[in-house]
């Protein structure tokens, strides 16, 4: 097939969006479809021999003047999307989804004569221009990673002043994203958990979604038994996101030994931000190590080695890559029963432990369990690396959803023979 895989903002480091677009396009290439990778900058790192189309985007979101402003390009802000996405940043509203997809539309016409694309593969921007698109005659298919509204209801469980509502009401393209969803010609989902929310925000029936799980390179991320432990406890991931759990991981260090330490390993932690507060409210400056630059795949590998647990205490992942990632670098799990967590950790306890959400003692008890015996804490890693490369695989995730696409278009095309 030639697949357009559409992702609005597409480097490795913006979230798990960045590398989904990669393995899939990388997969897709290795099966023989022929697969163009159609991107917002940060624009992602493809295998050799996939093109990358970019598509313009100014950047203004949380910039002030002078930073938006390009002197080289004077008057690139006068083009009407441009002025409208700097217009509407003023006022907090994040305008990359719906830009990227309208920028694309007003593109796509030359894109299809050159290309002939079969499918549309969104990477769930869900923006206006994808309707567009499909009444071009190409099939659109969207994967949801899960629902942005879960974003917003986590920070209102923090902030529940009226002022921040409105502000968290404005950022978020809800509207757009249930107006597009469902006109869609499929979505796609990445686990259980996610389409039972689907369901929920967007009234598409479960029925109506299939759930393709996503993978993970074990063979990049694998165990470093040469590089030194420097931490009990591993943390990694965005933590300024409010449905990461942060206070309840600190607080259940709080509950354990002054001798257990922590790691967080996230580039974009700000100075008055949750992380720095949460630690003075506990008083755990001696006992928590901080990453604050950016790393590299390596690097990043390497940090997961350097703990004995990786801990996941987010109220809700649509997937979850830290808890993969760490799992395939052999590396045990304490993580919240809560949204997709258990079916990447599984239930049984062999890869890690699940406990309740928002539950500090809980999560205080299963990190000393673990921790009081060694031995199990290693036969938990190596059966948690075992689960990864059985159960989450790339090349899976890739043929799953080439057998969607398949199916997508042949239904419109007989929809379209009827018509």
């Amino acid at each position: 097939m030639r697949i357009a895989l559409l992702t609005y903002r597409g480097n490795m480091f913006c979230g798990g969006q960045g590398i989904y677009a990669a393995y899939l396009a990388r997969e897709w290439q290795r099966a023989g479809h022929d697969v163009h990778v159609i991107a917002g900058p940060p624009l992602p790192e493809v295998a050799e021999g996939i093109p990358v189309h970019e598509i313009h985007n100014d950047n203004v979101f949380g910039q002030a003047y002078p930073d938006f402003y390009d002197p080289s390009r004077p008057f690139s802000l006068l083009r009407p999307l441009s002025l409208w996405e700097l217009g509407v940043s003023r006022f907090g509203v994040f305008p990359e989804m719906q830009t990227f997809s309208l920028r694309l539309l007003m593109r796509w016409r030359a894109l299809q004569r050159r290309y002939r694309f079969d499918v549309v593969f969104d990477n769930q921007s869900l923006g206006w221009g994808l309707l567009g698109i499909r009444a071009t005659g190409v099939p659109v298919v969207s994967v949801i990673h899960h629902p942005l509204h879960i974003d917003r209801e986590a920070d209102f469980a923090i902030d529940s002043r009226l002022s921040k509502k409105i502000k968290r009401t404005l950022y978020f393209p809800l509207f757009m994203q249930q107006q597009v969803a469902p006109r869609l010609d499929r979505i796609v989902t990445v686990s259980e958990a996610s389409r039972v929310e689907i369901e929920r925000y967007f009234g598409i029936p479960q029925k109506r979604i299939p759930v393709v799980y996503n993978g993970t390179d074990a063979e990049l991320f694998h165990p470093r038994p040469e590089v030194e432990k420097e931490a009990d406890l591993l943390f990694v991931g965005r933590t300024e996101d409010r449905k990461k759990g942060i206070g309840t991981m600190l607080k259940a260090l709080s509950l354990l030994p002054d001798r257990v330490t922590l790691k967080i390993v996230d580039g974009r932690i700000p100075e008055d931000g949750l992380v720095p507060r949460l630690i003075a409210r506990f008083g755990l400056e001696h006992r928590v190590q901080i990453v604050k630059r950016m790393l590299t795949v390596d690097e990043l590998v390497r940090e997961y080695s350097t703990a004995r647990i990786a801990l996941i205490p987010s109220f809700f992942e649509g997937f979850g890559f830290p808890a993969s990632e760490a799992m395939a670098c052999g590396l045990p799990v304490v993580a919240n029963a809560a949204g997709a967590l258990p079916e990447v950790v599984g239930a049984s306890g062999d890869a890690g432990i699940l406990v309740p959400p928002r539950n500090a003692p809980a999560m205080a008890e299963a990190i000393a369990k673990i921790l009081d015996e060694p031995g199990r804490s290693e036969e938990m890693g190596r059966r948690a690396r075992a689960r990864i490369q059985k159960v989450f695989r790339w090349s899976d995730a890739a043929a799953q959803l080439v057998e969607i696409f398949e199916e997508t278009r042949h239904a419109a095309h007989r929809r379209s023979r009827k018509a």
